[in-house]
């Protein structure tokens, strides 16, 4: 009798095994019900039914008749099953809790004829400092304490004979985290040379702040903002791009910290690009402005933070 039910057993073992081998259970099999499950509850649903409210397309960089070269902006779009999952504890929607997937830009900055930039993107709740450097070394350091004091990255675009003459401060910049940009080498109006000539104050000045820094400028000042086709199109030769201003601090007719400080916030908008230099009402005046930028819910970054693609 005990061989026999140990026979009939084996058999049994032998038929389930075939019939598994005949049809195997796979992974959608398995977990079919729980996906089918997820998707019919009622918060599941409210995602999907939401999700168009909060998806953005995204955005191409372009060249605007006025500002230029402008860059593009990534899209998102709602990760509804993974949106679900922060959301299924408390079994209640909550916006604050979506997760989003990243949508490029099909056109970026990168891809646009050489062309000056005067701006980040004008939807973007970011602004950056542009501080060309001809002179006023003396009130760097005063800038570079604020700026790390309020835990901000600016931009300093710097000629090569002030470069040459103060390289510790160079490095200083560096160190700190800056970017440091080209302002030609001696100052020049850019406007009044050949490509030959501009060629040689940009390359010149890389030249000097490279042997400082072990990095070669990307973003290239023009002085006084004078600039025109050659100049843009030979910074675009070396692969640099051309960088100019929204928003003029006019720090150099030294104005009272209140008037300096109230042009650039009645003037600050999403995308902007500050112009100042290193003067005494500028160093006395970066904290209050950096404040009330922030106060207008727009954060201070650096030209590669704001020219970026990211929201």
């Amino acid at each position: 009798m005990k061989w026999r039910y140990i026979g009939i057993s084996v058999i049994a073992l032998i038929i389930i095994y075939f019939s598994m081998a005949a049809r195997p259970l796979s992974y959608t099999h398995v977990f079919a019900p729980l996906t089918a499950s997820m998707e019919t509850t009622n918060l599941y649903k409210e995602i999907e039914t939401k999700k168009g409210d909060y998806d953005l397309p995204a955005q191409d960089a372009y060249i605007d008749k006025v500002w230029k070269k402008t860059p593009g902006l990534e899209g998102r779009k709602v990760n509804v099953k993974k949106s679900y999952e922060k959301m299924k504890k408390v079994n209640t929607f909550d916006e604050d809790k979506l997760v989003y997937d990243s949508v490029a830009p099909e056109v970026s900055l990168e891809d646009l004829p050489a062309s000056p930039i005067y701006r980040g993107h004008p939807e973007k709740e970011m602004v950056t400092f542009l501080i060309n450097v001809s002179w006023g070394e003396e009130h760097i350091p005063d800038m570079l304490k604020t700026l790390k004091e309020k835990k901000v990255k600016a931009n300093f675009f710097i000629d090569g004979q002030f470069a040459e003459k103060n390289p510790d401060l160079v490095k200083m910049i560096k160190e700190e985290g800056h970017i440091i940009g080209n302002h030609a080498y001696n100052h020049p109006d850019m406007s009044r040379m050949d490509s030959g000539q501009i060629q040689e104050q940009i390359e010149r000045t890389n030249q000097v702040i490279t042997s400082l820094i072990d990095e070669t400028p990307k973003w290239f000042a023009p002085p006084s903002g004078s600039y025109n086709k050659a100049v843009v199109d030979t910074a675009a030769a070396l692969e640099m791009e051309t960088i100019l201003w929204t928003v003029d601090t006019v720090d150099w007719k030294k104005p009272t910290q209140q008037v300096m400080v109230q042009r650039v916030v009645s003037k600050i908008h999403p995308g902007a690009m500050v112009l100042m230099h290193p003067t005494h009402v500028t160093a006395q005046s970066l904290e209050v402005m950096i404040d009330q930028i922030r106060e207008k819910g727009l954060k201070v970054s650096d030209i590669e933070s704001l020219l970026s693609e990211s929201r």
